[in-house]
């Protein structure tokens, strides 16, 4: 498999785990909700993580987490683009979590080095501004549904089996438009359209998404699965999100999604050290 991601500015060496820093500028993300609402606090936001050892910043204007309802245009750009100003200077790769070509379109003129899609760039016109660019980066997650909807009895006959079969779709799909194999990983969707048994069929079964021949991407941090094993509530998930993160990339992941960056990353080093993995 290629052990690099191309993205816009950078060609990032995935032969090392990859943490992904959260940055959420939203009022109601499930479990930092308007903590970094302002573009301000935002930039103070993204300069801690990259401090604490973010190898990459995930700017995000427009919540997902289940019932989230969609968020007008203009505000979302005015949320993300003043933010995504200032992380582009932090010297790490930044990526702009959107579902709207349109977002895409302006984070990636802005100089974004990789569009982060739960939809996996399913609207008209989504694939085109990425197939536009000549080498920005992308992953392409797995939803059952949307955020609004997504949770209400979610059903699979195989869960692995279908989830897989959607990313090798959508793999397929940007690989029609000329977009290099190298330019995109994947993302199964924990949460998305699942239940704590689905998800944790996923975690079990995740070396067979390796099949796909792509990079990982898993971000399982605080998410109610975690809870529902635990029987914590999202601000005391810390420990079940590293120990998840760790599982998933001693089962292939290349990169986890997280919002406790410092405790995370540690944890990776001591991984690295104990000769886990690579």
């Amino acid at each position: 498999m290629n052990s690099f991601w191309q993205t816009t500015r950078f060609r990032i060496d995935l032969s090392r785990p990859q943490v992904m820093g959260i940055v959420n500028v939203t009022p109601d993300s499930f479990s930092d909700g308007g903590l970094h609402a302002d573009t301000g606090r935002a930039l103070v936001h993204c300069e801690r993580l990259v401090a604490e050892g973010a190898d990459i910043l995930d700017i995000g204007g427009e919540s997902t987490r289940p019932g989230a309802a969609p968020v007008p245009l203009e505000e979302e750009l005015a949320r993300v683009l003043p933010v995504l100003e200032g992380a582009l200077k932090l010297g790490v790769p930044v990526s702009i979590d959107t579902v709207k070509p349109e977002v895409m379109k302006r984070a990636l003129e802005q100089g974004a080095d990789i569009v982060n899609d739960i939809n996996a760039l399913r609207l008209p016109g989504a694939v085109e501004a990425v197939a536009a660019h000549p080498a920005c980066g992308v992953c392409l997650m797995h939803m059952r549904g949307d955020p609004a909807t997504m949770q209400q009895r979610p059903a699979y006959d195989d869960v692995v089996a279908e989830v897989r079969a959607f990313l090798h779709e959508r793999l397929q799909a940007l690989e029609g438009k000329d977009v290099a194999a190298e330019r995109i990983v994947l993302d199964p969707g924990i949460g998305f359209g699942k239940s704590v048994d689905h998800n944790l069929e996923l975690m079990r079964r995740q070396r067979e998404l390796l099949a796909l021949g792509r990079p990982l991407l898993l971000g399982w941090s605080r998410k109610s699965t975690l809870g529902a094993l635990t029987g914590r509530p999202v601000e005391e998930r810390l420990a079940a999100s590293v120990a998840a993160a760790l599982a998933s990339v001693q089962l292939g992941a290349r990169i986890v999604r997280v919002h406790d960056v410092a405790a995370t990353a540690d944890a990776l080093k001591v991984w690295g050290a104990a000769g886990l993995g690579g």
